[in-house]
Order: structure tokens, then C-alpha cells, then sequence
């Protein structure tokens, strides 16, 4: 598992580099991708390098060395002058002084007329004084307390040095390579990564990102100076992140075995044909078989009368013709026609 997750990285925007016309071309194995004309740094590069620079520096501190933090830009002097504070290591906030590692003998001298002002002023020295005498000290100190209050406690040179941004801090680094001793750096897109020893990758400008890498190299140094990690520690937020992370991916699993398995989402069954309406028997008129009403008729045999049924057909339907137009009637015969037809 890593050291510090991603989440955290992305957080404080570590994974932003410089404009994509401001870049170093030996930087490009870093470089993830770019985007609206920034280059994109490659985090997960990032996280092993940090595991890298963790074991160094462990490794380096249990040992009883040093390490001296180095940060004058703006942005980086709190995050320098309070983690370095922290773990107890020397640290240079402000302006580079100019032989520090080279020109050993004569940052001596100044390092210890440091010490030699603290130790008056603690005393009441500068009480005695004339307020004129006591300004003059007390500018002094001040000056001094400004260059070198950081490295007031430091013998002899340090055996390694954390720098933010290596391209501002070309003295620093120029000093350190000639007296051999390993940097470890923090490398924006701009910087020359031969120049550091142990590499970290990432934004060296924002406030959030400098104080994070901070943070990382004094807590490794109180793990392996005290043996502790102080409660605020990246590392325990980033394990405490993890947990939570597989607590919610191990909740999920179990969610997903408990709920039943989806039934298939039934078949829309065709739609049946529209059944043939059902014929209704339509009793045809059975044969008219129609009987003929029985009619009886008179008949008088030898004097007697007989009764005799008939039976009469039903009026067959004939076309009747058409009209004739109607006739006069005949003339009625006279008397002797009608004599003569008698006879």
C-alpha cells in the first residue's frame, strides 16, 4: 500500500505543472498528459517515488544525520520554517546565504556571534546598554537571526538537503553537488531532474502542495527520530483513508450478495388473433310445409247429402300481368238475339 494516496495528492493539486511553453524536455517521462496548455504530472509515479524518498530519509535519520530544509520562495517559507521546526532540523527560509556549505570557516564565525547575541540578550545584557548601543545589537541580531536562525544548531554541514523548487534554488543546489552531499527535490515541470538525487514529482508552487511534500519528509524524520507519528501525520490520514475506502468497498460486496437475483423481466407474450365472432346459427325457415286447411262441401247423392273434406292449395304467387287497359262493356242483346241464342 502506498504511503500517501492519490486523493490526497489530487487535493492539494500536486499534479499540476508549469505552462507547456515554460517546460524541460527531460521532464517529459513524468509528464502524464497536458491540458488547456498545462502539463499534467503522472501521480502515480509520484507515490512510488515518495515510498522511495520515505525509506531514504528513515533510513538516513536513524542514523543520527541530518537533513537541512531549503525554501525561500514565498510560498514555501511557513511550510519550511513550521515542519522543519517540528522535527527538529535545520532549516533556511530566507535569502540563500552564499557559502554556507562551501565556505564553511566564515558561516562559522556568524553562526556563533548568533549565538553569542541570544545568549546577552537572554541575560539582560542589552539592559545595561544606552538605547542607542541596544538598537545597534538588537539590529543586528535580528539580521542575523533572519539569515542564519535556522541553522543556529546546525555542526558541521548536513548530510542531506530537501529543496523546494531546484531551479530558484540553483545556489543550494550548486553548493551540494560539489561537496557531494544527495538532494532530494521537488520537481516541477520546469526543473532539471539531473540535478536531484531523489526525485519527487509535482507542483512546487502551490501553497497546499509544498506543505504536503513537507509534511511527508518531517514525518518520516519524527518516525525514525521519536519513533512516533505525530497525530496530524499524512501517513495515518492516508491509512485512515485506505481503511475506509475497503470498509465502504467490503459493504458494497456484501450488499450486492444479500439482494436476490434480479428475476428476468417477463416475455411480452404475443397477442393473440382476434377469435372469429362466433356464427350465430340462424334458423333457416324449415320447408313451409303448410297444411292446407280442410274445407268441406255439400254434395246431394240419390237425395241424401254427403259431407266431403277438400283441401284448397295455397295461392301460388304468379306475376300478375300488366293492366289492360279497360274495354267498354258489350252491348246488352236485344230481345230477339237473345230468342235466337235460346234456341
Amino acid at each position: 500500500m502506498a504511503l500517501i494516496s492519490l486523493r490526497q495528492l489530487l487535493e492539494c493539486g500536486v499534479h499540476f505543472g508549469h505552462p507547456t511553453r515554460k517546460w524541460c524536455p527531460k521532464m517529459a517521462r513524468f509528464i502524464y498528459t497536458k491540458r488547456n496548455g498545462i502539463h499534467i504530472l503522472d501521480l502515480q509515479q509520484t507515490t512510488k517515488f515518495i515510498d522511495e524518498v520515505h525509506g531514504y530519509v528513515h533510513e538516513l535519520v536513524s542514523q543520527g544525520k541530518s537533513i537541512l530544509f531549503v525554501g525561500t520562495k514565498k510560498q514555501a517559507q511557513d511550510a519550511i520554517r513550521e515542519e522543519a521546526t517540528k522535527c527538529g532540523m535545520p532549516y533556511i527560509c530566507q535569502r540563500w546565504p552564499g557559502g554556507l556549505l562551501t565556505n564553511r570557516q566564515t558561516m562559522r564565525k556568524r553562526i556563533e556571534r548568533l549565538r553569542e547575541l541570544r545568549k546577552q540578550k537572554e541575560e539582560g545584557y542589552f539592559e545595561e546598554l544606552t538605547k542607542k548601543d541596544a538598537k545597534f545589537l538588537s539590529d543586528e541580531l535580528g539580521k542575523l537571526e533572519k539569515n542564519f536562525g535556522g541553522v543556529a544548531d546546525l555542526e558541521g554541514t548536513p548530510d542531506a538537503l530537501f529543496v523546494v523548487d531546484v531551479k530558484k534554488e540553483l545556489n543550494a543546489v550548486n553548493e551540494a553537488k560539489k561537496l557531494g552531499i544527495p538532494i532530494i527535490g521537488i520537481l516541477d515541470t520546469n526543473c532539471d531532474p539531473e540535478d536531484v538525487d531523489y526525485k519527487l514529482p509535482g507542483n512546487d508552487d502551490a501553497i497546499r502542495s509544498i506543505r504536503l511534500f513537507c509534511q511527508i519528509i518531517a514525518d518520516s524524520v519524527m518516525e525514525a527520530k521519536y519513533g512516533y507519528l505525530p497525530p496530524d501525520s499524512v501517513f495515518i490520514r492516508a491509512a485512515e483513508e485506505e481503511e475506509e475506502s475497503t470498509k465502504d468497498k467490503g459493504a458494497a460486496k456484501e450488499e450486492k450478495k444479500e439482494e436476490p437475483a434480479a428475476e428476468p423481466a417477463p416475455v411480452a407474450a404475443e397477442p393473440a388473433p382476434a377469435a372469429a365472432p362466433a356464427e350465430t346459427p340462424t334458423e333457416t325457415p324449415a320447408e313451409a310445409t303448410t297444411e292446407t286447411p280442410a274445407e268441406t262441401a255439400k254434395l246431394e247423392l240419390g237425395g241424401a247429402t254427403v259431407e266431403v273434406e277438400t283441401t284448397t292449395a295455397p295461392p301460388e304467387l304468379t306475376p300478375q300481368p300488366a293492366e289492360q287497359p279497360a274495354t267498354e262493356p258489350a252491348a246488352a242483346d236485344t230481345p230477339a238475339e237473345a230468342d235466337e241464342k235460346a234456341e
